[in-house]
C-alpha cells in the first residue's frame, strides 16, 4: 500500500515537473524569446561557473617566433577577450611540477608530507588561475600566451577541463631565420645555428603536435601562421567558431585596439603594432646555409608531417584574399 501511495507521489510530483516545463517553453514562445537572449545566457553560465577551474581559458602557443604574438594581439581586439603579455612564471611552475614528480624520491618527499598529487593539481591551478586573472584587466574570456606552455597541453587540460589550445604552426625555416636574425634567446639551443635551431623547432613541434592530436579537435586548433596572414578573414571565423565565441571585425584590426597590455620586452611587439604584412611570410628566402638547406628533410622532418616541402628553398604558401590585398603593406 505504502509502495503504491509513493508511487502516486512520484507520478504527480513528474506531471507537476512536466507542466511547468511546458508552461515555461509557452511563456517563452510568448515573450518571443530571440536566439541573441538565449546566447547571451550561454555564455554567461559558461564564463561565471561554479568552480574557477571550470572556466573557458584559451591557451595561445607553439615554438617561439611562429605568431604567437600576432594571434593573441587579434584574440584581444575582440571586446570580450583579454590575454596579457607572456608572464614567463607559468612555464617555470609548470617545469618545477614536472621536476618534483620526475623523481622518485621527491615524489615520496610529497607523501610523507601529505601532499597529494591532487592537492599539488589544485594548487597549481589556483595559482595559475590568479595571474591569468588579475596580471591585466578583467573580461569575459582570458587566455594566455607563454608559447612554450602548450608543451604541458595535456596537463591544462586535466586541471582546466574546458580549456582550448591554439597551436600556432609556422614553416620551421622562416621561425628558425626570425630567431637567428632577432638573436632570441633560447636555453640550451645555439640561436647563431640554423642547424641547431631547426633541431631544437623539430623536437619542439613533434612534441606539441603528438599532444593536440591527442587532445582532438574540439580542445585543440593549429593554427598555420600562413593562412592566418594570408587568409585572415577565413581563418580568424574558424578559430571563433572552434573557441565558440562571437566573431567580429576587429579582429582583422588588431593594430587598432592595441592597449597596454603590450610588453617591451616581447621580440614581436614592434611587429604586430603595424597592420597585417606579407613581408615575413618570404624574409628567410636565401638565407639557410646551403648545408643546412641540403640536410633539411633530415634535420626537420616534421616540415613534411605539416604539409611544407622541405626540399623547396622559396615555397608559396597561397593568395592573400581580398582584404588582405586591400589592406596589407607589402
Amino acid at each position: 500500500m505504502q509502495c503504491k501511495k509513493t508511487c502516486s507521489i512520484a507520478l504527480s510530483c513528474l506531471y507537476v515537473v512536466g507542466f511547468l516545463i511546458s508552461c515555461k517553453v509557452l511563456l517563452y514562445e510568448e515573450k518571443g524569446e530571440t536566439k541573441e537572449e538565449k546566447r547571451a545566457e550561454e555564455m554567461f553560465l559558461r564564463t561565471h561557473p561554479v568552480n574557477e577551474t571550470d572556466l573557458p581559458l584559451i591557451f595561445v602557443g607553439g615554438m617561439p617566433r611562429s605568431g604567437t604574438t600576432l594571434m593573441r594581439t587579434m584574440l584581444e581586439a575582440h571586446q570580450d577577450i583579454r590575454c596579457g603579455p607572456e608572464t614567463h612564471v607559468l612555464p617555470w611552475l609548470l617545469n618545477q611540477v614536472h621536476e618534483w614528480r620526475r623523481h622518485e624520491d621527491k615524489t615520496h618527499r610529497l607523501a610523507e608530507a601529505g601532499v597529494e598529487p591532487n592537492a599539488l593539481d589544485i594548487a597549481v591551478s589556483k595559482f595559475m588561475l590568479e595571474i591569468i586573472k588579475f596580471h591585466a584587466a578583467p573580461a569575459l574570456f582570458y587566455c594566455n600566451k607563454d608559447p612554450l606552455l602548450l608543451l604541458d597541453m595535456i596537463y591544462l587540460k586535466k586541471i582546466f577541463p574546458n580549456s582550448k589550445f591554439i597551436y600556432m604552426v609556422r614553416d620551421g625555416r622562416a621561425s628558425a631565420h626570425s630567431i637567428v636574425s632577432r638573436t632570441v634567446t633560447i636555453v640550451g639551443v645555439n640561436v647563431k645555428s640554423y642547424r641547431s635551431v631547426l633541431e631544437y623547432w623539430n623536437r619542439i613541434s613533434q612534441r606539441m603536435h603528438r599532444c593536440c592530436h591527442e587532445l582532438g579537435e574540439d580542445s585543440c586548433l593549429p593554427v598555420y601562421y600562413e593562412q592566418l596572414v594570408l587568409q585572415p578573414v577565413k581563418t580568424t571565423k574558424r578559430i571563433f567558431e572552434f573557441l565558440d565565441i562571437d566573431w567580429c571585425t576587429d579582429v582583422l584590426h588588431h593594430e587598432k585596439h592595441l592597449n597596454s597590455t603590450l610588453s617591451k620586452f616581447e621580440r614581436s611587439t614592434d611587429q604586430v603594432q603595424k597592420p597585417l604584412y606579407l613581408d615575413a611570410l618570404t624574409s628567410w628566402f636565401g638565407k639557410i646555409p646551403r648545408d643546412v638547406e641540403k640536410d633539411m628533410p633530415k634535420i626537420a622532418p616534421m616540415l613534411k608531417t605539416f604539409g611544407y616541402d622541405p626540399s623547396n628553398p622559396r615555397p608559396t604558401y597561397g593568395e592573400p584574399d581580398d582584404f588582405v590585398l586591400g589592406k596589407v603593406h607589402y
